[in-house]
């Protein structure tokens, strides 16, 4: 069995087609005025490598990530998705909290529509869900903008595997969900194996061990045997792992933007996958 690169194309919700690697929008700055020009050119960037599957969120900012965007990228190309999530909003203190309100996740839908210069967020992601508000309520407020036109397909972010199976109870074709999940962090692979079992998408987010991945020897003797970075042999075996999976790295420089998206090019061997396979032991539940 030789080595060979992983189908590089997802549906999500079976009917949007992107690029498994993405592009996580979070830490591109938006102000000063220097920071959000370089800011804008990596948001470009990330486009003319070909990736069609932009990350943000109201939370990155309180929607300045979004507006950033809107400035780099709009009138978008007809290929590419931009997702944005909803459900924290700023204390009077200035603190972000869970808000699962009907009425808050309308406000922000609503916002996000208008900064991000759209009629409708084909991908909506509830960032967290709020323990204080019935989920129902919830997906039941994000269900109705879906059928008032503003919302195309529905995604979740930090969920176990029970609450999926929740709200999929809730709003059966959940598209997406977005956990934390990487090459040295597999707390939710059981959440993972629902979702390719399902056909959803999985977005993990923080895809590269910040700190780490370079220090562990196996993927630095990995990164030196293929002319790698450890980045990119962290991110290819996520390529590897599971067809359900759509890393979202993100960066605020074009050189680390270009080595991340290199990483669709590195095919990993049966060999290189199995000591890769070893480095973490998956829970039995979630």
């Amino acid at each position: 069995m030789t080595d060979k690169k992983p189908v590089s194309t997802f549906r999500i919700g079976g009917t949007l087609p992107v690029d498994r690697l993405g592009f996580g929008a979070m830490h591109l700055p938006t102000e000063p005025a220097a920071d959000r020009a370089n800011a804008v050119a990596v948001a470009r960037r990330a486009v003319e490598l070909g990736v069609t599957l932009i990350d943000t969120a109201h939370l990155y900012g309180g929607g300045a990530n979004e507006e950033l965007l809107a400035e780099a990228l709009h009138p978008y190309p007809d290929d590419l998705l931009i997702t944005t999530k909803v459900g924290f909003t700023r204390s009077p203190s200035g603190e972000w909290r869970n808000d699962g309100r009907p009425d808050s996740l309308r406000t922000q839908v609503e916002e996000a529509l208008r900064r991000l210069r759209v009629e409708r967020l084909e991908l909506l992601q509830l960032h967290r869900l709020d323990p204080g508000i019935p989920l129902a309520e919830q997906l039941g407020a994000l269900a109705e903008l879906r059928a008032a036109g503003k919302v195309g397909l529905i995604g979740l972010s930090e969920v176990t595997v029970a609450e999926l199976d929740e709200a999929r109870g809730i709003v059966d074709d959940i598209a997406s969900v977005q956990n934390r999940y990487n090459l040295l962090d597999r707390e939710h692979e059981p959440v993972l194996r629902a979702c390719e079992a399902a056909g959803i998408a999985f977005l993990p987010w923080r895809p590269v061990a910040w700190g780490s991945t370079g220090e562990q020897a196996t993927i630095a003797a990995i990164a030196h045997e293929l002319d790698a970075t450890p980045t990119q042999i962290a991110l290819a075996w996520l390529l590897h792992h599971s067809p359900a999976l759509l890393p979202i790295p993100g960066t605020a420089r074009i050189a680390h933007l270009e080595e991340n998206v290199a990483a669709g090019d590195v095919a990993l061997t049966p060999a290189h996958l199995e000591r890769l396979d070893g480095l973490a032991e998956s829970p039995e539940g979630s």
